[in-house]
């Protein structure tokens, strides 16, 4: 089945050249179906290219979905065209009185930055208590996990004293739980952050499962038990050369990072390197749409229940 994009948006040539299907919201009010409805709060100085890369992740499912797009930072943009911006996203007064099925919000360059400097801090809170009662399930991606953890869990913000970034090994925790099912034991993912996840800590601290982690890079899936929060401390979305990009651009900075971990040929910069992670991203976000919005969500949103009141399910089961 197909993803449904608005119309022109720029994602839908470089995905059709990829030979993935995609359908224009003009052709998809014409099919006689309920599309599920996934919100994407997008706070990645790139936006096309996070549009790309998450839509890419997306497209791999038999179901249905239709996109909108959220941005709750007026200021103007260096990186993404304003037309880009007033044509194709919504403010979050637009879509607060709707239902949607699957929310997910993105990673941002924040990891130095305490939450009560972040400009749109109050308008994150105010999308993550919204999201309790009008989203069947979100998916928090890289800083936003830390983020949804300090709002849903009271956790205090975690900074590791050097950036962890690289492509990294981690054990599936869970192995029958939907959410991972189909991963190998051991599986590579990328990471690009100053947040830290400590086992320990999450475990003594939340309610969430543990799914997937290290030793080395701590938690990198966790769920919550009704299945409506999923936090995800890495960046499956990644291009190959997303990783790369990041470098040049801090070394540019002359903010000296260190060489990305297990992701150059030979630990060679000059070297392209290559994707060892695609599987597994696609299929985190399948899994995701089948079993933690599709199997889970009304037909009729509106009769939705807030986060944690039902559809609650033993952790041993």
């Amino acid at each position: 089945m197909p993803i449904r994009i608005p119309d022109r948006l720029p994602a839908a040539k470089v995905l059709a050249q990829e030979n993935i299907f995609v359908m224009t919201e003009t052709r998809a009010v014409n099919q006689d179906i309920r599309p599920m409805r996934v919100l994407l709060l997008n706070l990645m100085p790139k936006k096309i290219e996070t549009e790309n890369q998450l839509l890419r992740m997306l497209s791999n499912s038999p179901l249905q979905i239709g996109v909108d797009l959220l941005r709750i930072d007026d200021r103007p943009s260096k990186n993404t065209p304003q037309s880009h911006l007033e044509h194709f996203y919504y403010d979050f007064e637009q879509v607060k009185d709707q239902f949607y099925d699957g929310l997910i919000i993105t990673g941002a360059p924040l990891g130095l930055t305490d939450f009560c400097d972040v400009i749109y801090w109050d308008k994150i809170e105010q999308v993550v208590e919204w999201s309790k009662s009008h989203v069947t399930s979100t998916l928090f991606l890289c800083w936003a996990a830390q983020a949804g953890l300090r709002i849903l869990y009271g956790l205090d913000k975690q900074t590791r004293l050097e950036k962890l970034s690289g492509v990294y090994e981690h054990q599936n925790l869970a192995r029958y739980e939907p959410l991972v099912r189909g991963f190998d034991d051991a599986f590579l993912a990328p990471h690009s952050r100053y947040a830290d996840f400590p086992l320990d800590l999450i475990r003594e601290k939340t309610n969430l499962k543990i799914l997937a982690g290290s030793e080395q890079v701590g938690v990198y899936l966790a769920v919550s038990p009704d299945r409506r929060q999923v936090f995800v401390t890495g960046h499956p979305e990644y291009d190959a050369d997303t990783l790369h990009q990041e470098y040049v651009r801090d070394l540019s900075a002359g903010l000296e990072p260190r060489m990305p971990e297990n992701y150059y040929p030979g630990n060679d910069p000059q070297q392209a390197p290559k994707a060892t992670w695609r599987s597994h991203g696609h299929l985190l976000f399948a899994n995701w749409l089948n079993y933690h919005v599709y199997q889970l969500t009304p037909y009729d949103l509106r009769t939705l229940s807030a986060a944690g009141d039902t559809l609650t399910k033993d952790w041993e089961e």
